[in-house]
């Protein structure tokens, strides 16, 4: 693992605890040796993310659409800060770019990534682990969604255990290392989805 994706809110959330978990994740990356990619903006959980991980010497690359640099207040900090033309060159390029996903609390847009991310791992387009960091169980009814989804019989038991939780940063980090992917067909190849 060189560089890990982070999905996170672009507000900071109503506890405290959100952020705390944001910048652990931050300082985990930068204690690991590895670089931060990550949505570009200053904002919420993503500026707390990429202040830390910056703070404690992680190289860090931000990718942001031109339309978002100023609602987002694009992180001025980041020497790697790529703006692009749209939203899917942002996420195609975040996935590029990182050998894993970790994904911290956030709404609608955190959401989409994830499970596009997850999408592209069903299809073959990339090979890399996914992991939800829990804070305050978060992401607990989501996982029963998807569990759902398996027992009505729309997921398949091996896609439904790619949706990986952790309780923390740290756990995070260890489980896309110990990542294994699913064996499935190459339904799409990059630039196809």
């Amino acid at each position: 693992m060189r560089r890990i994706c982070v999905f996170c809110g672009s507000a900071i959330g109503a506890r405290p605890e959100y952020r705390a978990a944001a910048e652990a994740l931050g300082r985990a990356i930068a204690a690991r040796g590895m670089g931060l990619v990550f949505g570009g903006g200053a904002v919420g959980l993503m500026g707390t993310v990429s202040d830390a991980a910056l703070a404690a010497g992680a190289p860090v690359t931000g990718i942001i659409p031109h339309g978002l640099v100023a609602r987002e207040a694009a992180n001025g900090k980041i020497k790697d800060l790529r703006v692009v033309a749209s939203m899917h060159e942002r996420k195609a390029m975040m996935a590029e770019m990182s050998d894993g996903f970790v994904v911290l609390p956030g709404g609608y847009g955190t959401l989409e990534e994830v499970v596009e991310a997850l999408t592209w791992l069903q299809l073959g387009i990339h090979r890399k682990g996914v992991v939800f960091v829990d804070t305050l169980g978060y992401w607990q009814r989501l996982m029963g969604m998807l569990d759902h989804m398996m027992a009505e019989g729309f997921l398949k038991p091996e896609m439904r255990a790619t949706a990986l939780l952790a309780p923390d940063p740290e756990a995070a980090l260890d489980a896309l290392d110990g990542f294994t992917p699913p064996d499935v067909p190459r339904w799409l190849r990059p630039g196809e989805e």
